[in-house]
């Protein structure tokens, strides 16, 4: 069993990370924390004592302690697998820049291997443009960045900053990866059709379910390709193709579509665009203005004749009425595996939040109904019925 290296920064959400620790022994890794002088000011270093039955190391230079050894040395070469949760702004500038003024960043500069970091901070902190520099860094370093979550704060801020919860961290380091080798390509968010250089027409699309799938088959191992329209949440981190309108968008899923297993059609495709795009912004004038539109392409229906019997398509419906009757149609319609409807009437989920409420129609006529969940739910819901069916259909069942 791998050994665990934690780095714990001075945040409030130090006390996530008890449970990190906890998480960690019980599945029998040996676990180590270093603790920043800032940290102990939120959560003592007997509390992860009494947790890991190791010292919590604080100070590189504490007399008499281990004076047979050099601490940020051994500690480095100890370690199979080193974290830092939570991972402030502060002690983030300093690794990204190769400060190294106390035991924890010492011990970095030693360590051979990427880092797993676990921001948590403030949203503007989060935000500002150092912040978003270092993690850049880091990144290009080859460590790997665990995403905030977005939330209240401790500060009641709302917004993206709030350290990913210790059980997310702890399946991301020693889960199963269930999808590991299989290649999945996800749409998300809204299309965007041009009127003129200044108007076009969308729609409310956020891209966050599109989004939270790719995030979530990625920690599952899987290769992820998205496909995304101009959406609203950070794409950071994901292999990302970025499309405008239908027909782009379009053209990226053929591109990929035969190195694909799974495909997840989760953006909100413009139905229609105009016929006639004007290279000039239209004058308002006293009558009023027509505009003809046409059909853009589906997607799913264009490349349906195209899919191989061993991939997986999963299609979504976002309906306002007759939610069941109109994702049937499309599930036939579209030669899916499955769809994915949602009843967009409702203001509580769907667009633009964080939760939503679906029902999975299969083609063998099977139904699953997820109730009320985290989008991230959704998505592992997703995954797990869309692996389901590709292991049948490949024989490794």
């Amino acid at each position: 069993m791998p050994n665990y290296l934690i780095g714990v920064t001075g945040g409030i959400a130090c006390y996530k990370t008890i449970t990190l620790c906890r998480l960690l022994m019980k599945a029998g890794h040996d676990v180590r924390v270093i603790m920043t002088d800032n940290a102990c000011k939120f959560v003592t270093p007997l509390t992860f004592e009494t947790i890991t039955r190791n010292r919590a190391y604080v100070d590189e230079f504490d007399a008499g302690l281990a004076p047979d050894i050099i601490e940020h040395i051994d500690l480095a070469n100890w370690a199979d697998e080193f974290v830092i949760a939570p991972a402030t702004a502060n002690s983030m500038a300093k690794i990204a820049n190769g400060i190294a003024d106390n035991l924890l960043t010492s011990t970095v500069l030693v360590y051979k291997k990427p880092i797993v970091f676990s921001p948590a901070m403030n949203v503007d902190m989060y935000a500002n443009v150092a912040t978003q520099t270092n993690l850049k860094r880091l990144a290009e370093m080859g460590h790997q960045i665990i995403e905030p979550g977005v939330g209240e704060m401790a500060c009641q801020a709302e917004g993206k900053g709030r350290m990913a919860e210790p059980e997310e961290i702890f399946q991301m380091l020693c889960g199963d990866m269930p999808l590991e080798g299989v290649n999945i390509l996800v749409t998300a968010g809204p299309t965007v059709e041009p009127i003129d250089p200044v108007r076009y027409i969308s729609n409310r699309s956020s891209g966050k379910m599109g989004v939270a799938i790719a995030k979530k088959a990625m920690a599952m191992g899987a290769n992820v390709k998205v496909v995304a329209g101009p959406v609203s949440v950070s794409l950071e981190g994901l292999n990302c193709v970025s499309v405008q309108t239908a027909d782009e968008m379009l053209a990226a899923v053929k591109a990929d579509l035969s190195k694909v297993n799974i495909l997840i059609m989760a953006a909100a495709v413009a139905d229609y665009k105009v016929s006639e795009y004007s290279d000039k912004k239209i004058k308002k004038n006293s009558e009023n203005m027509s505009i003809e539109l046409e059909k853009n392409p589906d997607i799913l229906k264009t490349i349906a004749s195209d899919k191989d019997v061993k991939q997986v398509f999963v299609g979504f419906a976002a309906e306002s009425n007759d939610v069941r009757e109109n994702a049937l149609k499309k599930l036939d319609a579209k030669n899916l595996d499955f769809i994915v409807a949602n009843d967009i009437s409702r203001e509580d989920i769907g667009f633009e939040t964080d939760q939503n409420e679906v029902s999975i129609y299969f083609s063998d006529g099977t139904t699953t109904e997820s109730g009320k969940i985290e989008k991230s739910k959704v998505a592992e819901l997703i995954l797990s019925n869309a692996l389901k069916l590709y292991k049948a259909k490949n024989g490794t069942v």
